[in-house]
C-alpha cells in the first residue's frame, strides 16, 4: 500500500509538472497581444484600435465565444475593418489573459458589465456589439442591461436560449470545486492537445478550417487549467441563465442582425437564432445554407455588411448571403443534439 501510494503521488507530481511546463510553453507561443486594464479590482485584457482618421463606422466591440480569446475575433475582423472604425477586441473575464474577477463573472450579465466598464475606460460611449456563439449570450445581455451603450447588435451563430439536455460530462467535472482542480491540472491539457485538431475542425464543419487557425486563433490558450475551468463554469451555468434572461430580450431596441448557418453542429440555430429573431422586434435574421458555426470566418463579408447596415449604411445583406451560399460547397446536415458545446473553441 505504501508503494502504491508513493507511486500514485509520483504520477500526480509528474502530471502537475507537465501541466505547469506546457501551460507556460503555450503562453510563450501565444503571448498577450492586448493590454491589461484595471476595471475595478481586477484586470481585463483587450486589444484596442483607436479611432482612425476618416472612420466611416462607429466603435465596434468584439466578444468571443466559449473556449476562445481575443485572437479569434481579431484574426477574423481586424484586417478587413482596419482604418474604418475604433475597435475593441476583448478577452472575456477568465479567458485569454483577462483575470476572472468575482463570482458575478460566472454569468453573462456579469461579463457584460465588465465589458461596459472597459468601454468607459477607453472612452467608448456607445458601440456596435458583435458576439459570436457564447459571446452572443453576453452581447444580448449587454443590450438588455446597457442599452445606452449599444449602438447596434450583431449576433453570429449565437447561444442565447434554453435547450433540452445538459452539456458534456467533462464540463460538469471541471466546474466542481476540488475535483475540477485536480482534473484540469492533470488531464485536460494533455488530452486537449491530442484532441485540438479534430475539435477545431468540428467547430468549422462542414466548412474547412483555415490552414493557420491553430496559430492565428490560439485556441490552445484555453487548455491552461484556470482558463479551462472558467470556461467550464461559463458553459455549465449558461442554460439556467438564459432560462431567466431570455424573456427580457423583448426589451432590446437596438438595431439587430443575426447571422446563422443551417449546418451548425455546435449551437442549434432553430432554437437560438430563430428565438432571437422572434424576441427582438425589428431584428433581421440572415439564414445561410451550408454554413457551420463560424460565420465570422466563412462569410466575413456578410458580417461586415451587417455592421455597415447597423451603422446606417444601405446594404442588402440577404443578397450578399445568397452569393455567399454559392461559394460554399453543399453538404448534408448531420444529426446532432439541440446544443453541444463539447467541441466549441470559439
Amino acid at each position: 500500500m505504501i508503494f502504491l501510494a508513493l507511486a500514485l503521488a509520483g504520477l500526480i507530481a509528474i502530471g502537475l509538472a507537465f501541466t505547469f511546463w506546457k501551460a507556460r510553453a503555450i503562453e510563450s507561443e501565444f503571448p498577450n497581444i492586448g493590454e491589461l486594464t484595471d476595471i475595478g479590482g481586477y484586470n481585463l485584457n483587450a486589444l484596442h484600435i483607436p479611432k482612425p482618421a476618416g472612420a466611416d463606422l462607429p466603435p465596434i466591440v468584439f466578444i468571443h465565444g466559449a473556449s476562445g480569446n481575443l485572437r479569434d475575433q481579431t484574426t477574423a475582423f481586424l484586417k478587413p475593418l482596419q482604418g474604418r472604425a475604433e475597435m475593441l477586441f476583448v478577452d472575456r473575464p477568465g479567458h485569454g489573459y483577462s483575470e476572472r474577477g468575482g463570482p458575478e463573472n460566472d454569468f453573462p450579465d456579469g461579463q457584460a458589465a465588465a465589458i461596459a466598464r472597459l468601454m468607459e475606460k477607453y472612452g467608448i460611449e456607445k458601440a456596435i456589439i458583435v458576439g459570436h456563439s457564447f459571446g452572443g449570450a453576453i452581447a444580448a445581455s449587454f443590450a438588455v442591461f446597457h442599452p445606452e451603450k449599444t449602438a447596434g447588435l450583431l449576433l453570429l451563430a449565437p447561444a442565447t436560449h434554453p435547450w433540452n439536455g445538459g452539456v458534456d460530462w467533462y464540463y460538469d467535472v471541471t466546474a466542481k470545486p476540488y475535483l475540477g482542480w485536480l482534473f484540469t491540472h492533470l488531464l485536460t491539457l494533455p488530452a486537449g492537445l491530442v484532441l485540438m485538431d479534430g475539435a477545431t475542425r468540428s467547430v468549422f464543419h462542414p466548412n474547412p478550417r483555415p490552414d493557420k487557425y491553430l496559430e492565428d486563433g490560439a485556441p490552445a490558450l484555453v487548455l491552461r487549467p484556470d482558463n479551462f475551468r472558467n470556461n467550464a463554469v461559463d458553459v455549465v451555468n449558461l442554460n439556467d441563465y438564459v432560462k431567466r434572461i431570455s424573456p427580457r430580450y423583448r426589451e432590446i431596441t437596438a438595431p439587430t442582425v443575426i447571422i446563422t448557418g443551417d449546418t451548425d453542429e455546435i449551437v442549434a440555430e432553430e432554437i437560438h437564432s430563430k428565438g432571437l429573431a422572434r424576441d427582438i422586434a425589428g431584428s433581421e435574421l440572415v439564414w445561410i445554407h451550408n454554413l457551420g458555426h463560424k460565420p465570422d470566418y466563412i462569410v466575413t463579408d456578410v458580417a461586415i455588411a451587417a455592421i455597415e447596415k447597423l451603422a446606417g449604411l444601405p446594404r442588402d445583406i440577404q443578397a450578399l448571403a445568397r452569393r455567399a451560399e454559392a461559394r460554399i460547397a453543399p453538404h448534408a446536415q448531420p444529426g446532432r443534439s439541440e446544443m453541444d458545446l463539447s467541441v466549441e473553441h470559439n
